[in-house]
């Protein structure tokens, strides 16, 4: 009879325990379904031969393609921070749920890759990781030319893309995400302020989308004002010179006609329907997580990288590194059970940015520079990993406060170019809000300055100073960052993997600091508080034909109203009254060129100036203060002393800096070999900029 009561109460337990496993994971924020919709194994064919390629040790790879499904548990406190969770629609579970594009490329036989994943966070639905792998293909790489060189191929990795952002357009095979519309708990259509900021650089669009649609067609509850420059008042178009496309309310057009080329436009109005954006945030984690740690969906569909993550780690250009800023900030790389997700983050063009994806009516396609996209929830504060207090709203926070509590932080390198602290008020990532330098580096970040480079993904922006692709004065920047983030990325994986720590951080730092005394690259320039930067305090040289106005962008404190922590924006927009946050950029060399961060050959041996700042082309509506947003310039050099002297230009010649081809060539071979030393270049690429040298016209 005991060992009957016993074995009675042990099933019971049993049963028990296992009704409140199905009760926790019913609950649980996770992947419910994977839908593999296409499969082409091999992939990287020859389209002749029929033969795939093979890569390295880890062979031929397959590309899957398809859709995941997941939920999330409006209670659970890693999900409560996405605005309007709480009035999402939920299953019959009680959790919200959401589906997006998933594609991975994979070894064919998991047995030979390198157990790690690398997850590409797409910008807009698109892959941009083509250069920094040195392939091709676009959003689906597929023969076995798009393979290219095939970096991370070759070293065995698998490769992950998921849909976040609400803005991605479909198609193209963009990767996209499907979140609910919030609504009141009664039901009703919930309704607030948007607004739009509205430029086009051509004289033939009709029409202006909006990102959500208009509660009313009552054009007295609309705005739409219009100016040429950036610094001109705005002046109001009346009712009667703009109108709504449709009764949907979707979109606005000129009663007059087309949009005036390169005007600014802005556009405020009563848009509805918001969408639960912050879902985006959770996608990534739940698709990382279950890649990582999952056999199989809760149908039983497998986990197509099951027992083959051992390490996980992201690349992300621009608006998605800007993302991950807020991933980290809001707590997401953090699992339901706890786990960290993602162990190492580089990011490429991010600044100190966020994404806006954390307030209700998000527009995350938008990023703010000197002429575009002002005034959206974009950057605020925290800007650093470290905790700091806002001097303007006396708050404490720091980006790195959530995930340090819960031992989830991951391992980061913050990498931008120029542009981003000329722009995007990059310093910020590295200055407390005071403008003071970080004593040192946090534990698990570095900072990185690609000197003299453009907001880019290669660098192959040559193209004729205000012509057709160029709204610039000057030809865009050609310096390519790739060879710089791949060494960097390596750098990344043995921290992870080897817990090797990577280079110090190379960044502007000013004199006074003491962290300034540990670094050999430069200080930094405090800007006017006009949103100028000083010629001489720079120490840019005086180059004919060259324009220099010094204008940087400022990083204002936005009152969005008194709801704005809780993602709601009673003041949309705001107006510029809000301090202003100090934010430096690097001084320069007799060139132009940065003399902080980590300068690549075609910065140290360099062939012209290169600058992450352009203003905009007369043709395209610039003026003095008109920046030309993302794009930098590139100013060749004369070739030989009688040249420059004829035209004024206080800069050396080519023949007066290397003498000869060789002597360009041995310049170019040292720069490289120097940064290779310091594990800021791989030496498959050293040797790839001796060959380009070699191989150039440089010199005779």
């Amino acid at each position: 009879m005991k060992v009957a009561i016993n074995g009675r109460r042990s099933s019971m337990a049993l049963a028990l325990a296992a009704a409140l496993g199905l009760a926790v994971s019913s609950a649980q924020a996770r992947i419910t379904k994977i839908e593999i919709t296409s499969v082409e194994s091999p992939t990287f064919k020859d389209p002749v031969t029929g033969m795939a390629r093979t890569f390295g040790t880890a062979g031929a790879y397959e590309k899957l393609r398809g859709k995941a499904y997941g939920e999330v548990d409006p209670h659970d406190r890693r999900n409560r921070v996405i605005t309007d969770i709480e009035l999402s629609p939920r299953n019959a579970r009680g959790n919200v749920e959401y589906s997006m594009d998933i594609y991975i490329l994979k070894p064919v036989n998991l047995r030979d890759g390198n157990d790690k994943l690398f997850v590409e966070v797409n910008n807009r639905g698109n892959k941009l990781f083509g250069p920094f792998n040195g392939s091709g293909g676009g959003n689906n790489p597929t023969t076995a030319a798009d393979a290219g060189d095939a970096f991370l191929m070759n070293q065995g990795y698998s490769l992950a893309w998921n849909g976040w952002d609400i803005s991605a357009p479909a198609g193209n095979n963009n990767l996209t995400i499907t979140v609910p519309v919030a609504t009141h708990r009664d039901g009703s259509t919930i309704t607030g302020p948007s607004y739009e900021y509205i430029v086009f650089d051509n004289a033939t669009t009709t029409s202006s989308t909006l990102a959500y649609p208009a509660a009313t067609l009552d054009k007295s509850q609309a705005r739409l004002t219009v100016k040429s420059h950036l610094r001109e008042p705005a002046t109001d178009i009346a009712a009667s010179g703009w109108d709504y496309t449709s009764d949907a309310g979707t979109a606005i057009k000129l009663t007059s006609g087309p949009f005036l080329q390169s005007a600014i436009y802005e556009f405020t109005y009563i848009a509805k329907n918001p969408l639960v954006a912050g879902l985006g945030f959770a996608a990534t984690r739940d698709f990382v997580s279950f890649l990582r740690h999952a056999r199989a969906d809760d149908l039983g569909n497998p986990n197509p990288l099951a027992r083959h993550v051992k390490h996980t780690l992201t690349f992300s250009i621009s608006q998605p590194a800007r993302y991950l800023n807020d991933y980290e900030t809001l707590g997401f790389n953090e699992d339901e059970r706890g786990r960290r997700v993602i162990d190492g983050i580089l990011n490429w063009i991010g600044g100190g940015s966020g994404i806006g994806m954390h307030v209700r009516f998000a527009q995350p396609g938008r990023t703010e520079r000197n002429r575009q996209n002002h005034r959206y929830p974009e950057a605020n504060f925290p800007f650093t990993y470290e905790r700091f207090k806002d001097p303007y709203s006396h708050d404490k926070a720091g980006r790195g406060e959530r995930c340090e509590k819960s031992d989830t932080c991951a391992k980061s390198l913050q990498v931008n170019s120029a542009n981003e602290y000329w722009v995007k008020a990059g310093s910020l990532l590295h200055t407390d809000p005071l403008g003071r330098d970080l004593e040192d580096d946090p534990d698990h970040v570095r900072f990185y300055l690609l000197s003299s480079v453009e907001h880019t993904v290669s660098g192959a922006n040559s193209t004729p100073a205000g012509g057709p692709g160029n709204s610039c004065q000057q030809v865009r920047n050609t310096t390519d960052p790739s060879p710089g983030l791949r060494a960097l990325f390596v750098a990344l994986d043995e921290w992870v993997s080897e817990k090797r720590k990577p280079p110090r951080s190379q960044v502007p730092t000013r004199p006074t600091a003491a962290y300034s005394m540990r670094l050999d690259d430069g200080t930094m320039l405090v800007p006017a508080g006009v949103g100028f930067v000083p010629q001489a305090a720079l120490g840019f040289p005086n180059i004919p034909g060259v324009t220099y106005s010094g204008v940087i962008t400022r990083r204002y404190k936005f009152d969005f109203g008194p709801r704005y922590d809780d993602g709601i924006m009673d003041v949309n927009p705001p107006d510029f009254s809000g301090p202003v946050y100090p934010s430096f950029v690097s001084k320069v060399d007799a060139d132009g060129n940065d003399i902080a961060g980590i300068r690549l050959p075609p910065v140290s041996a360099p062939i012209a100036t290169t600058t992450g700042w352009a203003l905009r082309a007369l043709n395209f509506g610039g003026g003095p203060w008109d920046g030309c947003e993302a794009s930098g310039q590139w100013i060749a050099f004369k070739k030989t002393q009688a040249e420059r002297l004829a035209a004024g230009d206080p800069r050396l010649s080519l023949a007066e800096r290397y003498s000869n081809h060789q002597g360009y060539v041995n310049a170019v071979a040292a720069a490289a070999r120097a940064l290779e030393a310091r594990r800021f270049l791989l030496p498959a690429d050293v040797q790839r900029y001796i060959d380009a040298a070699q191989a150039s016209t440089v010199l005779p």
